[in-house]
């Protein structure tokens, strides 16, 4: 018997994609292992959107050098953004990785161990090919919600990301075969599912046949068991008032939507190759809460980018506060090596960023504190998730719109059970409430 290992870093793709590589191999007789020290084969799925991420992996790849000591016969593998980035310079740093394998590839992960194990070589394969998205099964990881992807890379080059250059141009899955997959999971008992893609909403696109992002939603409309649907990633510039209308007339789709703005001035998005203005953003959020009144609206926040000057960062603050989101995942810009903005003169001060992103999560706070006291005394259909971290006698499960309610250890709950729960005590990050029955 045989025994894999692997170890994800970064985004809810690189989930998926390590669940459709656990699925091949367990078809050729691989069995999953916790315990790394136990393993035969150990893979690591990278990320590469920020240097910290591959510092990281780097740091990683060295623990594992003292396995490949104690067992000659373990096979290590590199996969994801940073394999396809860094490519054939891995084997350099790390002579004890043997496979380098890149995001396009996955569905050679076999044959490429086969091969490590005749000849003692490395291995690697980074090929990229945007002409047809392959078709893999997964071993989905969680008890009760799965990931679909439903498109891979990304046409638009902002200026600070490195995504286009290791995941490559826009590809869709075909419809069909979504639709399919959907159901076979709800079949299985999966109730929610989460719809991925590096920018979801230019899904279907490249089809040029009019099918888009609101065609699948409808499309996946009512499929038995499905109870939620959700997805990420979006871009402002691809988001339409008809996808909009889509979303607003599903049974399933959740109403959160996730937005990144990045900024709220005009001459930052130029900079970042965000090709929208604000003034048409606030009217697509307007429209969309008119749709959907419950809507739960998050955004991306990057601080400190090259050039941002005061009355920039003051911009995206008034934008905050006009928008008012319910959450904001916010950033410190960090250069990466292969984008645009690393080359960019006007860098900003390290300490001018951290003042900036307190400021800007000081305003927001208060902001998300605001925007969930009125659910107070309010009921909503939750999905148990489990046991919290910090406490296993307090339970959580989140709303429709991803907001996360914890509540006290009920004995007749199970994991995955769908359950209203009232809420007792609104707070900025989660709300306190009881299980109605």
């Amino acid at each position: 018997m045989k025994y894999y290992h692997i170890i994800t870093y970064g985004c809810q793709m690189n989930v998926a994609d390590s669940e459709r590589m656990a699925h091949q191999l367990e078809e050729v007789g691989y069995v999953e292992t916790a315990d790394v020290d136990q393993a035969d084969l150990i893979i690591i799925n990278t990320c590469a959107v920020r240097e910290n991420a591959e510092i990281t992996t780097y740091g990683k790849i060295g623990e594992l050098k003292k396995n490949k000591m104690k067992n000659p016969n373990l096979i290590l593998a590199i996969t994801g953004c940073m394999a396809q980035k860094n490519q054939a310079d891995m084997f350099k740093k790390a002579p004890h990785i043997d496979i380098v394998l890149g995001t396009h590839n996955l569905k050679h992960i076999n044959e490429m161990i086969e091969e490590v194990a005749h000849t003692k070589k490395h291995q690697i394969n980074v090929d990229m090919d945007n002409t047809v998205f392959h078709e893999l099964e997964a071993k989905p990881s969680g008890t009760f919600s799965a990931w679909v992807p439903i498109n891979n890379g990304c046409n638009k080059f902002c200026t600070y990301c490195i995504v286009p250059h290791v995941r490559g141009r826009e590809i869709s899955r075909p419809l069909e075969a979504i639709v399919a997959d959907v159901t076979k999971l709800g079949a299985q008992g999966y109730k929610e599912i989460t719809l991925l893609g590096q920018n979801v909403n230019s899904y279907g696109l490249d089809f040029k046949d009019g099918t888009d992002f609101g065609t699948l939603v409808t499309a996946l409309d009512h499929i038995p068991g499905v109870e939620r649907i959700r997805y990420m990633t979006s871009h402002p510039q691809d988001m339409t008032k008809a996808m909009i209308d889509a979303m607003a007339a599903s049974s399933n789709i959740c109403h959160m939507m996730h937005l990144p703005l990045q900024s709220g001035s005009p001459e930052i998005l130029r900079r970042m190759n965000r090709k929208y203005s604000l003034d048409w953003y606030k009217e697509l959020v307007a429209y969309a809460r008119d749709k959907m009144p419950d809507l739960v609206m998050t955004t991306d926040i990057i601080v400190g980018f090259p050039g941002e000057n005061e009355e920039d960062f003051q911009m995206t603050l008034e934008a905050l506060k006009e928008i008012r989101y319910d959450m904001v995942y916010s950033f410190i810009y960090s250069k990466r090596s292969g984008t645009p903005a690393a080359e960019f003169g006007d860098q900003v001060d390290e300490e001018v960023k951290r003042v900036r992103l307190q400021t800007l999560m000081d305003v927001q706070n208060e902001i998300s504190y605001e925007r969930n006291q009125p659910m107070e005394g309010q009921t909503f259909d939750i999905i148990v998730e489990g046991p919290s971290k910090r406490n296993e006698h307090m339970w959580f499960g989140r709303t429709d719109g991803n907001k996360m309610i914890l509540f006290p250890e009920d004995p007749d709950l199970r994991v995955g059970d769908t359950v209203k729960a009232k809420v007792d005590k609104a707070q900025t990050w989660v709300l306190y409430g009881t299980i109605q029955k």
